[in-house]
């Protein structure tokens, strides 16, 4: 069984992703990698750390100088290829980055993306990159460096040669290659139609389009009874502090990990098909900016994370890009308080129990996430009615009433 990633990411590329039949000599392999490559992940944070208080610099180049002296001094180091280790630098490198740029831009704690921290062995899941000179395809088969050999379930062929991959283990302890293509362009038939989109909880996308709103499905909260029976069979199980854990718990942590996974394909599959049918009748996506990350300290954290906000949202913004089809990010600030009508603002914020928008300045009534929609198309210069009152999807001939 293959899962494809989503296709058409940043800078023109995608990812396709196929599982992989992993033999024991080969899983050994990976496993042996992985270690090596977590302590030198851990070797950078110790470094970072140690960098921050003498403040030094610590960036990749140094960073890569103090690798070629570990492979130097540890013989078990340098007997694992050096891709995967010079790559874990550089994505150690990249989150360190972001970090520093989130603190010099003054964002809120709760904003920032964390200083990068140890990986435990228990916890850290095992991923490992490899670019071009790292692997290679033969007979269908991948040889990553380091003589380690896999068989790749085709699902369906890559659409060019791969420029980097990564090799990862899930919760269920399946293997799985994600390879990094360019994605062309597939255009679609003008369609001459605009659309604005408004995220929501209680409705995960509110449009323009009545037809294209995206209802909650709840996929998390009907399978909130499975999962909740397995969490309880997990904590009656769990092992003592320096025990193995028992072929019950083991048992247990699978069947919940199996929950989750079905829970989140089954979101992806509803993001893709209602991304792909928004693309596929749009020109161009007006789309809040939102970010749903606040949700997660208030009431509705529950639920909002059975929407998805966030990966329905990715799912859009990559769709259009692969069918080159325009996409406005508009920010969230206000949109519930201005009128799409006259662009009047209230003097105060609407509470979430308020459901209907009513201007009081041109008299407008509609419902609050469609009044938000409609604000989406406002202030992207996309509205449907203009000083003219034309709408720009109808032809003028057929307004002249």
């Amino acid at each position: 069984m293959a899962v494809a990633a989503t296709a058409g990411g940043d800078g023109g590329r995608g990812r396709y992703a196929y599982r992989l039949r992993v033999s024991s000599a080969a899983c050994a392999g990976l496993l042996a990698e992985w270690d090596r490559c977590r302590w030198v992940w851990n070797q950078c944070v110790a470094t970072s750390r140690a960098a921050h208080k003498a403040k030094l610099e610590c960036g990749p180049a140094r960073l890569d100088k103090l690798l070629t002296g570990w492979r130097a001094e540890y013989g078990w180091l340098a007997g694992g290829a050096s891709v995967p280790e010079q790559q874990i630098i550089r994505d150690f490198a990249r989150s360190r980055a972001k970090a520093i740029a989130d603190i010099k831009a003054r964002l809120p704690v709760k904003r920032r993306a964390g200083m990068p921290r140890f990986k435990k062995k228990d916890l850290a899941g095992p991923s490992l990159n490899y670019t071009r000179r790292g692997f290679r395809l033969k007979d269908g088969r991948l040889h990553l460096a380091g003589g380690i050999v896999f068989t790749v379930v085709w699902s369906r062929e890559l659409p060019a040669d791969p420029s980097s991959v990564r090799v990862y283990r899930d919760a269920l302890g399946h293997w799985y290659a994600s390879f990094v293509v360019p994605a062309p362009v597939e255009p679609l038939p003008a369609t001459g139609r605009v659309i604005g989109i408004d995220w929501g909880v209680a409705q995960i996308a509110t449009t323009t389009s009545d037809e294209h709103d995206l209802a909650h499905a709840g996929h998390g909260r009907k399978a909130a009874d499975r999962l909740a029976r397995y969490q309880r069979m997990m904590a009656r199980r769990k092992p003592q502090p320096g025990q193995s854990a028992s072929k019950g718990y083991r048992e247990a942590r699978r069947q919940a990990a199996k929950a989750h996974r079905k829970v989140a394909r089954q979101r992806q599959d509803a993001a893709r098909k209602w991304a792909k049918k928004v693309v596929r009748d749009h020109d161009v996506l007006a789309v809040e900016d939102f970010r749903p990350k606040f949700l997660a300290k208030t009431t509705m954290a529950r639920k909002a994370a059975d929407a998805a906000i966030g990966a329905t949202k990715g799912e859009l913004i990559a769709m259009a890009r692969k069918h080159g089809r325009g996409l406005r990010l508009v920010h969230p600030a206000h949109t519930t308080m201005d009128c799409a009508r006259c662009g009047a603002r209230t003097k105060h914020a609407l509470s979430l129990s308020e459901r209907t928008y009513t201007c009081t300045t041109c008299g407008a009534v509609s419902p609050r996430d469609k009044n938000s929609a409609h604000v989406m198309l406002v202030r992207a210069g996309l509205a449907p009615a203009g000083a003219d009152r034309l709408r720009p999807d109808r032809p003028p001939d057929s307004q002249a009433a």
